[in-house]
């Protein structure tokens, strides 16, 4: 076991010993803020503290874990073994910053409850973070630093024994819409009829024909290319289904629909399951409710995974109204317009709540890319999707993290705007998997 010394314990220091420790290095440690206890243990240990008690391995402790409340940190970000660190703390501490402080201050997302300009969906934008404005978005810093940490420990203290970390892919793919034409109702239909002549958009008018009348397959409709690729690399898929009113950014089926139940039964069969939360549910914890109950009459069990449709996601109330509903897993960190890691971390980890200081239950799981990112945003060709993403693989291997991926069942149906991108989620799979 590995005895730590901080002179103050605090709900801060607790959660990111626990994270870095337990969760990320999977070693026992107990905090003590008494100096004799320390003095006396003999075994693994180490001080997070002003000034060093011995010879023990010791940090220099900024103020960041001791303080409550939320203020705008003064932060000058460093190069240390060919990455970057922030919150320096001078020769004297094992490393030359405070890596709990900084690690708590990222994987908090302490940055996003300060003052910021929100996008036209409300979102934080990539572009404002730590992260992308210093060069290490598409590194998962966290998961570095702390395995600088078990390096020195390994040294000074062999008898510790770390537990095998393995790395792992999870493909994710979120349901906003479940097929272009079928099942739409009847003033749905009507109404996409009449846009196709409206704008003279005879292939599209024909092509719905064909589909209602049985002859063609619903363009949307990827699910069998999807199975298949799940039987042949054999990995973890979860679903996300959409099942908010219909609106203008919520455009799925009628959950009435006993073709969208079955479909959402089928995949079941397979993978994971989890309610995909609307656009309008964002401001509506009694919307939210009614989308998760809808699930889970048509599963016939708990809904406890969850992924905020536009990536909407606004702290800490987007956060505490899943909590609220019994949601355990969260799939919504990460950013829309770039790819790599919002919270620099390829871990997962629980959900600390800034404003009420307490770490929750609520288990974050950050996803590294969307193909929406690399195609509208990045103006990545599918061709070349691949050199995008492999680095990022590459990166969250070499730590033995997990490598999550957002993509759409519309997007993989190899046609007009997003033709080719099949092709690039088979060789992304292929290389994560491989």
């Amino acid at each position: 076991m590995l005895l730590v010394y901080t002179h103050k314990i605090t709900h801060r220091n607790k959660y990111i010993f626990n994270l870095l420790f337990k969760d990320i290095l999977g070693i026992d440690f107990k905090l003590t803020p008494d100096r004799e206890e320390f003095k006396l243990y003999e075994g693994a240990k180490l001080s997070y503290t002003n000034s060093p008690i011995g010879d023990e391995l010791f940090f220099v402790s900024r103020n960041l874990l001791f303080e409550t409340g939320i203020t705008e940190q003064n932060i000058s970000v460093l190069e240390f073994n060919n990455n970057k660190v922030f919150f320096a703390t001078g020769k004297a501490s094992v490393f030359p910053f405070d890596i709990f402080a900084a690690s708590f201050y990222l994987v908090s997302r302490y940055e996003e409850y300060l003052p910021h300009i929100r996008d036209e969906h409300d979102r934080f934008d990539a572009k404002d973070s730590l992260a992308f404005m210093n060069g290490f978005l598409q590194k998962p810093m966290i998961n570095i630093w702390t395995g600088w940490m078990k390096k020195i420990l390994i040294q000074k203290f062999p008898e510790l024994v770390f537990p095998e970390k393995k790395y792992e892919f999870i493909s994710t793919i979120d349901i906003d819409n479940a097929y272009a034409y079928r099942e739409k109702g009847l003033a749905r239909t009507v109404g996409g009829y009449l846009k196709s002549l409206s704008t003279f958009n005879i292939p599209e008018l024909a092509e719905r024909t064909q589909v209602l009348l049985g002859n063609e397959k619903d363009p949307y409709d990827t699910y069998d290319f999807q199975l298949d690729i799940l039987k042949k690399f054999k990995f973890k898929s979860i679903y996300f289904f959409l099942l908010g009113d219909y609106g203008v950014n919520d455009k799925n089926l009628p959950i009435e629909s006993k073709k969208f139940q079955s479909l959402i039964k089928m995949l079941g069969d397979y993978a994971d399951i989890g309610i995909h939360p609307s656009y309008g549910s964002n401001k509506s914890k009694e919307q939210l409710k009614k989308e998760v109950s809808r699930l889970s009459k048509v599963l016939h069990r708990d809904i406890t995974k969850s992924r905020q449709h536009f990536l909407k996601l606004t702290l800490p109330e987007t956060y505490r109204n899943l909590i609220d509903l019994d949601i355990i897993d969260d799939y919504t960190m990460g950013f829309a317009t770039q790819v790599g890691f919002r919270a620099s971390i390829c871990s997962t980890f629980n959900f600390y709540d800034l404003d009420n200081e307490v770490e929750t239950k609520l288990r974050i799981h950050p996803f590294v890319i969307m193909e929406g990112t690399l195609k509208y945003h990045m103006n990545v060709h599918p061709e070349d999707a691949l050199q995008k993403i492999k680095p990022l693989i590459d990166e969250v291997r070499a730590v033995n993290g997990v490598f999550i991926s957002l993509w759409h069942n519309d997007t993989i149906n190899n046609q007009n705007i997003w033709q080719g991108w099949q092709k690039a989620y088979e060789e992304m799979v292929k290389y994560a998997t491989t």
